[in-house]
């Protein structure tokens, strides 16, 4: 698309392939959402979106990322990636920032759908994004955070060598929940081989990079 070149940026690394997804794309997103990201119980979301039947959380998805799309701006911006394996959509990697221009710092989130979880896609699509933040926009922070009892994401963060950055108090079903919050700074992020971004010229006055 000539007048929204975001449609055309994407990410490649070794087994994934990252990009802003067509609407056939985001309709197969609402599908993962539709089947489940989490077991019954737990919510592991600030936003509690997968609450609800399947259908809500398909339409929820789809609502969420034609939001993103129309309040897009140089100061205030969310890129939704979906995140593709063997030409399937498994799930999203967002990417967010407020001030970039200025600040040079991003947040991170994601989730995957449950059939795809614990084979080191989560891993692989964060590092994707770090390489897109870095490498690509030159963030000098990449910020993430998530609950206590989020064994996975936390897991992955303290992999990929963040610092802690203290935490956040949630109201959650009632009780309050810790999430805790964690900060990797550039001289700390460690490029991986056979990380690409394809697109990204086109795109950089959208991040007021570039006039």
């Amino acid at each position: 698309m000539r007048n929204w070149p975001l449609f055309e940026l994407q990410i490649t690394t070794p087994n994934l392939s990252l990009r802003v997804p067509s609407l056939e794309e985001l309709d197969e997103l609402a599908d993962r959402a539709a089947e489940g990201v989490h077991e019954e119980g737990r919510m592991p979301f600030v936003v509690p979106w997968t609450e609800g039947t399947p259908a809500e959380r398909a339409q929820r998805t789809i609502q969420y990322h034609f939001t993103t799309w129309g309040r897009f701006n140089a100061d205030e911006w969310a890129i939704e990636f979906v995140v593709v394996r063997d030409g399937q959509v498994v799930g999203t990697q967002g990417v967010t920032a407020s001030g970039f221009p200025v600040l040079k710092e991003v947040q991170t989130g994601s989730w995957l759908g449950r059939r795809f979880q614990g084979q080191g896609v989560g891993t692989e699509m964060r590092q994707a994004v770090l390489h897109f933040a870095f490498a690509g926009l030159g963030a000098r922070y990449a910020l993430t955070e998530a609950f206590d009892d989020n064994p996975a994401s936390l897991g992955v963060t303290r992999k990929l060598g963040y610092h802690d950055d203290g935490f956040n108090l949630f109201k959650r079903g009632g009780e309050p929940v810790v999430s805790r919050r964690f900060r990797l700074p550039r001289e700390d992020w460690k490029e991986q081989p056979g990380f690409e971004i394809h697109g990204l010229e086109a795109c950089l006055p959208l991040f007021g990079l570039k006039d």
